[in-house]
């Protein structure tokens, strides 16, 4: 049991050394859609909104992927340490404006059909809310200065930065890589395999460390020897190192 211990642990030395030299992969991990990248590594994406509304959106997002990858509500609610019912009523909701202002739709104002315009002229640099309400009576606007102030008002909140979370560090990649699947939890298991679909190289890394498992979790060590052969392939230094005192 010892000699499998050292093993074990040997072998975990190895997968970090091989984790570390492809870490470009982690780093990529942290890139938003926009390509947007911070000093730590995080993606940054400037939003309009508070930040119960961004808790919001975030909540609804890990929840309906987790829905859409076969996860029950109760082991949702387990993972996040959520109530079930609010877990049931996210679930519920088909987009996190449901959960925002329910599930009444607001009332039609005369505004609705400016609104449009309303976005470009914003977009363009226009914030003046008596200016803007000039620009829209010229385009047949009868309405008031009000609604267009109080559907202006969210934008004006202060602009908060949204950092989505920085990447997986080597140790914690090389931690999920040695933890048996069953024990990671369900954003564990998102995350590595995410990762693993960028990167061919740690894909193989992972099937080294689940067939090495296998060998000496059943003892087949007539199987070692082809494991080893099959790690001088790849471009895995610490495990070829590994394999090599093997050997």
């Amino acid at each position: 049991m010892a000699d499998r211990f050292h093993l074990w642990q040997n072998l975990g030395t190895a997968v970090e050394r091989s984790v570390r030299r492809h870490s470009h992969c982690l780093k990529a991990a942290g890139t938003s859609a926009d390509g947007l990248v911070n000093e730590t590594g995080a993606a940054e994406v400037e939003q309009f909104m508070s930040p119960i509304e961004a808790r919001i959106r975030e909540r609804h997002a890990t929840i309906h992927r987790l829905l859409a990858q076969g996860h029950g509500i109760r082991e949702i609610a387990r993972e996040l340490h959520m109530g079930g019912n609010t877990v049931h009523r996210t679930a519920r909701a088909a987009a996190p404006e449901e959960l925002l202002s329910g599930r009444h739709q607001p009332r039609r104002s005369q505004l609705d059909p400016y609104k449009a315009h309303l976005d470009q002229l914003w977009a363009q640099g226009f914030t003046n809310a008596v200016h803007l309400h000039a620009e829209l009576q010229a385009f047949g606007y009868q309405g008031g200065y009000q609604p267009i102030s109080d559907y202006l008002r969210p934008r004006r909140r202060r602009r908060i930065r949204v950092v989505a979370p920085a990447p997986p560090g080597v140790r914690q990649v090389t931690g999920w890589m040695m933890r048996h699947p069953e024990h990671l939890g369900i954003e564990e298991r998102r995350q590595l395999t995410a990762l693993l679909a960028r990167c061919p190289e740690l894909t193989a890394l992972n099937r080294h460390v689940r067939a090495f498992a296998e060998i000496l979790t059943t003892r087949s060590g007539q199987h070692l020897k082809d494991w080893i052969i099959a790690t001088n392939v790849e471009d895995l230094p610490g495990l070829s190192t590994f394999a090599h005192g093997l050997e």
